[in-house]
């Protein structure tokens, strides 16, 4: 097995959109060498011990001594509240802290305005529940507010629709957190509970000068974590504990799916302090065989008496539940699940967090490398007697510069943040792997991966704009052993238009490895060499064996918008004429561009490809004339009911360069399509041997742009095997040709 380094960076179209979240800017300043550790300390008996000083504790940071800067001890009362004599009609003015109070405490303690206070956040992600789950989580809120808050309970609240929204900051005033939920309206984002969002952000100017990322977020489930692991960042400016009780139906795994943004969620979480406490607002609920009179996946046909259907609902339902259990295990927390008293799950929050000290020191460790630091807490060996139990999380990763980093030191970041655990996603990032079969026992696996352009930052080079960019794919056998490795870095100098341009689009980069059939981990690592922002890819992906069994063998099915001349890249690394002949997506010097995202706009024409292997041909079939018969269509379903399909297609030439190999084309025009969601499904009928095949993706089309259109003029078609016309006619595609610079 070898690596193919056919790479290359594409100008790509990228729908316009805001940044995510903008409504939030938080900003603070700390000292990147001070460490907070919360030691929860117990007798024998499981009771808090409360009167412990600094001199009583010894921290170690990788087995050094370190020297205690304060202990603070934070008292939290469990006593519940008296129950309210009115709900506040109107929203009142928080009761707040005495400003003056605040800065003289802060002079000698490294608490902030929240001492002896149990901080919870509360937040609930519309955009996964059905308006009955949103009115049960209301309802459960109101009611842990109204006859379960405590005197030491300081609560926040947040939502989550198409953005992350701070509704109301912490606060005890039990009257205004009422008020706050009880104007929520039912039904909000509620749509996005079964499709995914249908439309750039209502805060879209399209045309404007303004990076566009609407497609980055409409089938990416990492969405909701990344706001999480945002909401988590927001917090990790308190020292305090933190608890994050986060109300949702679950999160569906589907679309793009980054496990590394899980992972990323999580130590981010882990660092500022936070502990997960997820929800599923479902409560207990029952699958009816088949589906409900809501399910959009209910059975039909042979599916409800071979129990696949039901089999179907019961695995889609476990999958959404995964999530949630591993963000709270892996933080602290706890999840609760297939339970009708949510209220539960937020009490829990209070039996966990109970009186704990707050540990400052100063590292003596000054390098900004970004590794992972284990901590040690131990009681003086005067109270050994005491017995304790100490209770503090483990480590954390050092702070890290991309701008003071060594040469050396840049190439070994890229390298820790392909094997690390703690994955890095502050460069967004979107990868696609697909395979089609070269030989009997080799594939080649195209990898895609898109970048939106607003995450570049150019530099003055001369009379051009520069920046570098760094790829690392490596891909891991079942046996976690690297089977194919990919490594590039690709200079990219533009002149100031070309750059402008640039950052309103986005980055393609393509490379491919040749593997046997198994069962592989493929993990991404990109860098903006410009800030030095990294972004981590990881997903699972199988290349079957196609020799085996009697099912019509296809290959992975691509979907795109373009197709793109291989000379006019931005820039690339040079490839031999005999790696490009391999990979199949190039012909004729045109490249087949993959949409990694599955987002099209009216105007656009979707292109599909795939190649099926060992047709049937008759052998009564005169030997010059010896053809295959594949009948293809596209069709488009939302839930059940087929919206569109395509006129049929009939291949039935062979490729001369690979054996038993059929290319199959096809295309449709999106304006074919209204703006919405679609299951996209090619159906494949084998006419002489009576196989099929029907593989499906999730397609997205979006709105048309208001802006005025492209100048660009339209590309010359391109003419693939079996004589179909394809043509790159995406109305938004690159404005302009960059050379090569490589």
């Amino acid at each position: 097995m070898r690596a193919l380094k056919i790479a290359a960076l594409l100008l790509a179209v990228l729908l316009a959109a805001p940044p995510l979240w903008p409504q939030q800017k938080y900003t603070y300043s700390a000292t990147t060498n001070v460490v907070i550790v919360n030691v929860s300390v117990t007798d024998r008996n499981g009771k808090p011990i409360d009167n412990l000083k600094k001199e009583d504790f010894e921290i170690y940071e990788d087995g050094k001594l370190q020297k205690l800067q304060a202990v603070d001890f934070q008292r939290l009362n469990a006593t519940t509240l008296p129950p309210p004599t009115q709900i506040a009609s109107q929203p009142a003015a928080p009761k707040g802290y005495n400003p003056d109070a605040e800065k003289a405490s802060l002079q000698a303690s490294m608490l902030s305005k929240y001492q002896d206070r149990r901080l919870i956040v509360m937040l609930f992600d519309f955009s996964s529940m059905q308006p009955a789950e949103q009115i049960r989580a209301k309802q459960a809120a109101i009611a842990f507010l109204t006859n379960q808050m405590t005197a030491s309970d300081t609560v926040s609240i947040m939502i989550f629709g198409n953005t992350l929204q701070t509704v109301q900051d912490f606060t005890s005033d039990r009257d205004l957190l009422i008020a706050t939920v009880n104007k929520f309206r039912v039904g909000d984002s509620s749509e996005n509970a079964a499709f995914a969002d249908e439309g750039a952000d209502s805060q879209d100017v399209s045309g404007q000068f303004v990076a566009d990322e609407t497609e980055f977020n409409i089938f990416n489930a990492d969405l909701k974590l990344a706001a999480l692991e945002d909401a988590a960042r927001t917090l990790g400016q308190y020292p305090e504990k933190k608890a994050l009780i986060y109300i949702s139906s679950g999160i569906q795994k589907n679309g793009v799916d980054n496990q590394s943004q899980l992972r990323a969620t999580v130590n981010t979480a882990v660092r500022a302090n936070v502990a997960f406490y997820p929800i599923d607002a479902r409560g207990l609920s029952a699958l009816v065989p088949g589906g409900d009179a809501t399910s959009t996946g209910a059975g039909f046909g042979s599916e409800l008496y071979s129990g696949s259907a039901q089999r179907s609902l019961r695995e889609n339902f476990i999958n959404q539940q995964e999530t949630l259990s591993t963000l709270a295990l892996d933080t602290g927390g706890k999840a609760l699940l297939d339970s009708n008293d949510l209220t539960d799950g937020m009490r829990q929050v209070q039996k966990d967090f109970s009186s704990y000290y707050v540990l400052s020191y100063v590292s003596s460790n000054p390098a900004l490398d970004g590794r992972y630091r284990r901590i040690q807490v131990k009681l003086s060996p005067s109270l050994a007697n005491l017995h304790a139990k100490l209770d503090y999380r483990q480590g954390y990763y050092g702070p890290t510069t991309f701008a003071h980093m060594r040469d050396e030191d840049k190439e070994a970041q890229l390298s820790q943040a392909l094997l690390s655990d703690n994955p890095v996603t502050d460069l967004p990032i979107a990868v696609e792997v697909d395979y089609f079969r070269l030989a009997k026992d080799k594939y080649f696996a195209p990898i895609s991966v898109k970048i939106p352009g607003s995450a570049l930052a150019f530099h003055s080079k001369g009379a051009k704009q520069g920046t570098e960019l760094d790829f690392i794919a490596e891909v891991f056998d079942a046996r976690g052993r690297s089977a194919a490795t990919v490594r590039d870095t690709i200079p990219l100098k533009v002149d100031t238009g070309a750059a402008g341009q640039i950052v309103r689009k986005s980055i393609q980069y393509d490379t491919g490895v040749t593997l046997t059939p198994g069962k592989y981990k493929l993990r991404v690592v990109a860098r903006e060499n410009g800030e030095g922002k990294i972004g981590t890819f990881e997903t699972p992906f199988t290349i079957p064996d196609l020799a085996s069994g009697k099912a019509l063998r296809v290959s992975s099915v691509v979907l795109s918008n373009q197709r793109q001349p291989v000379a006019d890249q931005v820039a690339g690394v040079k490839n031999s004429k005999k790696l490009l002949a391999e990979n199949p997506l190039i012909e004729n010097g045109q490249k087949l561009m993959p949409n990694v995202t599955k987002v099209f706009r009216p105007g656009q024409t979707m292109l599909a490809y795939v190649e099926v292997y060992d047709p049937t041909i008759p052998d009564s079939l005169p030997e010059n004339f010896r053809r295959a018969d594949i009948e293809a269509t596209l069709a488009f379903y939302r839930g059940k009911k087929k919206v569109f399909e395509s006129p049929s297609v009939r291949a039935n030439r062979l490729l001369e360069s690979r054996e038993g190999t059929l290319p199959v084309w096809l295309q449709v025009p999106v304006s074919s399509l209204p703006p919405g969601r679609y299951d996209c499904q090619l159906n494949l009928i084998d006419e002489f041997g009576s196989k099929f095949a029907f593989p499906r993706a999730s397609v997205a089309v979006l709105p048309p742009e208001t802006a005025p259109p492209s100048s660009t003029p339209p590309a010359t078609p391109a003419k693939p095997s079996g004589g179909k016309q394809i043509f790159d006619n995406d109305p938004n595609g690159p404005t302009a040709t960059i050379s090569n610079e490589t």
